[in-house]
């Protein structure tokens, strides 16, 4: 997303945040109870685990953004040790990523889940907004192993499309009906 010494343009990234944000609303307003507890396609969730997941992807990018301010900081192998640490625990991290959808879906769910997904994109946008072109070019070594789009080095620009690789990723898997 970045074309290094240029800007970064920020408008995609807004752009995708709030077309995640109405595609959720509208998810969470049209699914019946039966559709909620429906299985998904290729995951062991049902389709309210899922949205849960879909939507701590963007709590998560918040955390990962303090951890690539700090790494980003620091002399590369601090980054890629840390990185290669989190990959050896990669069984456990799969374990427990499973287990807290199954949990976070009994307390988030209808509006409590649009809330928190709203207050979350809100919390984004203003970070987004107050960045430095220097900041939004940091960059620190991921753990590969625990996603598919983790790269091996991104930068914080790349964290904020995270979330939504993530989100659009799981999107298809849903298994809800729509309105005709």
């Amino acid at each position: 997303m970045t074309v290094t010494g240029q800007p970064a343009d920020r408008r995609p990234l807004h752009d995708e945040l709030e077309r995640v944000r109405a595609d959720l609303h509208d998810l969470v307003a049209n699914a019946t109870t039966a559709d909620l507890r429906r299985q998904t396609d290729g995951t062991r969730w049902t389709n309210q685990q899922l949205l849960w997941h879909m939507v701590f992807g963007y709590l998560l990018v918040g955390r990962l953004l303090r951890l690539v301010r700090l790494f980003g900081r620091l002399p590369d192998p601090f980054g890629r040790a840390f990185a290669a640490i989190l990959n050896a625990g990669t069984r456990p991290f799969h374990q427990i990523n499973y287990l807290g959808s199954v949990g976070g879906a009994l307390v988030f769910h209808g509006p409590r889940l649009t809330r928190r997904l709203d207050r979350t994109i809100d919390l984004l946008h203003r970070r987004l907004d107050a960045e430095s072109e220097a900041a939004l070019s940091r960059r620190m070594h991921f753990p590969v192993d625990w996603d598919p789009f983790f790269q091996d080095t991104m930068t914080l620009q790349d964290v904020y499309h995270y979330g939504t690789q993530h989100y659009d990723f799981h999107r298809v898997q849903l298994t809800l009906e729509r309105p005709e």
